[in-house]
């Protein structure tokens, strides 16, 4: 197996079935079903250790549990470590700023998102684990946005949706240089954001007022959501759940708002007509997406469209029966329900599991 040749999930992977196979292999020679000769045993365990040494040596991989509760822990702290970054830049230029020239101002405001940017590559390329490298990202990102929101003000330029594609697309070359998730996360709302308002704009509203029309959010949605099958993501790992994950978001929320609140529609209904039509639509979509996702392994895509599956169906509840029915009986019926869709999804998982076993 040639190390350079996988992807880090496919390392991981690889990785977890050894272990797993391992903890197997003990309990069919406990159970004498059955038995390595101790030559077969070194010879099985020096190839393990020299395929995870060869691994690891190329990924950031975990090869124990406790490997992987301290990954986590570097996760968060990295995290927090750029927001918190962030927070300081952006307090720092406020604090000075009307102490210094203008040319000074610009000057600082071109170089310290570029200066950053330089080092969170240098970082990329000097550490496997690129934690720091990803903190640097994110600090070049926020003087880049804080950039041209100084510069507008300075020049006095009008504020423009403009702005959301330069920044979504700086956030774009940040999250696959550094491979850095967060970066992709803000990508993705810039550029939503971005059709969302041009999609306003065509229908005669103010741009920033992009947000009372939901459906101004169904085409980025739909966009985004089918991305991943143009771009290769081999290498970067998670990057397809953001992809997925942020385009439901995008579109079941606003389906969930105007199955409540039909009067923010672009449809001439009446407002019972829109809510009925987009609660058709939710119900339709999240079970829609549920079996995708179970057709395809994205579990990502399965866990999502349940959770606004169940939301459609208590928020429907609620507008039913809350205002008249006795609170004790619309909770009880809300447990009914939940044990429903226990049941339901119980029967589901017992067919897959019965033709994976005949399989």
């Amino acid at each position: 197996m040639d190390a350079k040749q996988v992807s880090q999930l496919e390392a991981q992977a690889r990785v977890d079935q050894i272990q797993s196979f391992k903890k197997e292999l003990n309990t069919l020679q406990s159970e004498d079903v059955i038995q390595l000769t101790q030559t077969q045993k070194l010879k099985l365990n020096d190839y393990h250790s020299a395929l995870q040494k060869k691994l690891s040596s190329h990924y950031e991989i975990d090869i124990c549990i406790e490997s992987k509760q301290l990954t986590w822990g570097m996760k968060i702290a990295s995290l927090f470590g750029a927001l918190t970054m962030a927070a300081s830049i952006f307090f720092l230029f406020y604090q000075f700023w009307g102490l210094i020239g203008t040319f000074t101002q610009v000057s600082l405001l071109i170089c310290a998102p570029i200066l950053l940017l330089l080092i969170s590559l240098y970082l990329t390329q000097q550490e496997k684990h690129a934690y720091f490298s990803k903190i640097a990202a994110f600090a070049s990102l926020s003087c880049f946005v804080l950039n041209l929101s100084m510069l507008g003000q300075i020049f006095n330029i009008t504020p423009s949706p403009n702005a959301f594609v330069i920044w979504a697309a700086f956030s774009f070359l940040l999250a696959y240089a550094c491979n850095a998730k967060l970066m992709l996360f803000f990508a993705l709302v810039s550029i939503s954001c971005f059709i969302s308002m041009k999609l306003g704009t065509f229908s005669g509203m103010y741009w920033i007022n992009f947000g009372e029309r939901p459906e101004n959010f169904f085409i980025p949605g739909l966009i985004i959501f089918l991305l991943p099958q143009f771009i290769t993501h081999k290498n970067y790992l998670g990057f397809e759940v953001i992809y997925r994950v942020m385009a439901m978001i995008s579109v079941f929320i606003p389906i969930l708002i105007l199955s409540n609140w039909g009067r923010v529609s672009y449809l001439n209904w009446s407002s019972g007509m829109v809510e009925g039509f987009y609660q058709i639509i939710g119900f339709g979509l999240s079970i829609s997406a549920i079996f995708l996702g179970i057709k395809r392994h994205w579990h990502h895509v399965t866990h999502t469209a349940n959770v606004f599956f169940i939301l459609f169906l208590y928020t429907k509840f609620f507008d039913w029966w809350w205002q008249w029915m006795p609170k004790y009986i619309f909770f009880f019926i809300l447990a009914l329900s939940s044990l429903l869709v226990l049941i339901i999804f119980k029967r589901l998982r017992l067919t897959k599991v019965n033709v994976g076993a005949v399989l």
